[in-house]
């Protein structure tokens, strides 16, 4: 730019006007006054938040072409607080059968929930642990030991026709059977597709 200063005569008067213009010109493009560039925290954020809705939406899309059927009508079993015995609802088909007390065996595949609450009975002075554990068939699904307070047993399962589910005490003494009960409830039918 200086040299062209130095000898403006030997440009023409369109040239010096289009290099006085480019004079004026600040080297660096700065934004307008009070607008801000974006930072990498602002991206992080936006992208994070896009990224967690297109999840929620491919979640949606799973669980409303996912063939989960639920049961028809309401299929459930409670037994106790004693003297009762179980109570059943009476679907057609059946999803549960009675074997003893404490004892049932499933008949349809599903998804269950079961439920029960346990009181012990802090008097009991016999040789055994305090132990209560809920079966599906020979395998334990769960075990209480704490003899000092009332506990909640059960859980949702995937069991299968045929599963037995069986809620057992190292004594029959050891809890308060007017106020110890377990139940199940069929949830859903599940119909995969293989």
């Amino acid at each position: 730019m200086a040299i062209f200063r130095l000898c403006p005569h030997t440009l023409s008067f369109p040239q010096r006007m289009s290099l006085n213009h480019m004079e004026n010109m600040p080297l660096s493009h700065s934004s307008p006054q009070g607008a801000q560039r974006t930072s990498w925290k602002q991206w992080v954020l936006y992208s994070t938040i896009i990224i967690l809705l297109l999840l929620c939406s491919f979640g949606t899309l799973i669980l409303t072409f996912l063939p989960l059927k639920t049961a028809n009508e309401t299929c459930v079993a409670k037994f106790g607080p004693l003297p009762s015995k179980w109570q059943m609802t009476s679907p057609e088909p059946p999803c549960v059968n009675e074997i003893a007390d404490w004892q049932l065996r499933i008949l349809q595949n599903g998804l269950y929930l079961i439920y029960g609450q346990v009181d012990p009975n802090t008097a009991y002075e016999g040789a055994a642990p305090f132990e209560v554990r809920l079966y599906k068939n020979e395998d334990i699904i769960q075990t209480l030991t704490s003899n000092s307070e009332i506990q909640n047993v059960g859980g949702t399962y995937e069991l299968h026709a045929g599963d037995t589910i069986n809620l057992k005490f190292n004594s029959e003494h050891q809890v308060l059977k007017n106020n110890t009960y377990w139940g199940i409830l069929l949830l859903a039918n599940p119909q995969f597709i293989s």
